[in-house]
């Protein structure tokens, strides 16, 4: 998102308890739910419509302005086309959805398996700059048991990433935990880290309200490159020097690090699964999440695709946490 332009809390036993944190069965949504908002990057004023879909077909992107049978894109690791302020999709006819992180982050951090996506515009509305708009309207829709396994991808060995000073590893774990550490000039940011264990409260709780951020020296620069067209206080954190403009200020102290910790939800989600594994991060962003996933995948030994209530931690884990 925008805060790509200045490059142990626990609030909830995570997954390792997963009886009580992980679904078992995968899900839809109950009803049709629809918003409107503003695209960050294109300005574009959007509908979005999210719809139930059958259980294994995953979250689909469904273009409705384009040439039928051409606007349909999967949310994948691989089909990942720019990581420029941003997560955008691309297809085999070269039909694009961008800004897709905080609805994905919404949709993983609310355990919504199954979910078509239809918009009539090129990217995802960006709403108030965070996934709780998201979250209200999957609350709202409601989600329904589709009585069929849910799968995880089960981390086997650590795969580790680096961009410049910025690097990222993913390993093995009983549950799906993030430590993120970010660190900026500006010093209405700094250094900022924390740790969390995923699951739908924590998510909701902790991390869905924080919003993208960005300084307002760069965005005349960034609507020059087409990108920011839409960005305003209204939908982000905007920063004069070392001072947050907007009236009411922070939700968080840390809402940075909040904020990157969405983004990174949101990419790794489209892995296609929930991960179980233990994420470590510094000055990340989408292309190091991006390249995190491609790294991940790009070695059969290195993940295990599972179904949720078979998931057992290795024996080597669970002497750890004894």
């Amino acid at each position: 998102m925008l805060d790509g332009m200045n490059t142990t809390n626990n609030s909830e036993a995570g997954f390792g308890n997963r009886k009580s944190t992980l679904r078992l069965n995968q899900t839809t949504l109950k009803n049709t739910i629809h918003c409107n908002g503003v695209g960050l990057h294109s300005g574009a004023d959007i509908t979005l419509t999210m719809k139930p879909a059958a259980a294994n077909s995953g979250v689909t992107f469904i273009r409705t302005d384009v040439e039928e049978g051409k606007g349909e894109i999967k949310a994948r690791y691989d089909l990942v086309s720019d990581t420029r302020l941003c997560t955008k999709i691309t297809n085999e006819y070269d039909v694009s959805i961008g800004t897709v992180e905080h609805l994905m982050a919404a949709v993983a951090g609310c355990g919504l398996d199954n979910v078509d996506i239809e918009l009539d515009g090129p990217e995802v509305p960006v709403m108030d700059g965070s996934s709780e708009p998201f979250v209200f309207l999957i609350e709202c829709a409601g989600l329904l048991d589709q009585h069929t396994a849910r799968q995880v991808v089960v981390v086997k060995k650590e795969v580790s990433v680096k961009i410049g000073d910025s690097v990222a590893s993913l390993k093995p774990a009983d549950d799906y935990t993030i430590s993120l550490a970010i660190d900026f000039e500006n010093k209405a940011i700094g250094k900022q880290e924390k740790y969390i264990s995923v699951s739908a409260a924590s998510f909701k709780n902790d991390i869905s309200r924080a919003r993208t951020f960005g300084s307002v020296q760069d965005v005349e620069m960034l609507r020059q490159m087409g990108l920011a067209r839409g960005a305003s206080l209204d939908n982000a954190v905007g920063l004069d020097g070392d001072r947050v403009m907007n009236e009411e200020g922070l939700r968080f102290d840390d809402e940075f690090v909040r904020h990157k910790i969405l983004d990174c939800i949101g990419d790794l989600s489209l892995a296609g699964a929930t991960l179980m594994g233990q994420f470590i991060g510094y000055k990340g962003g989408h292309a190091l999440n991006n390249a995190l996933l491609r790294e991940l995948f790009a070695d059969e030994s290195n993940w295990e695709l599972v179904n949720a209530a078979e998931f057992t931690p290795a024996p080597a884990l669970l002497q750890a946490a004894d």
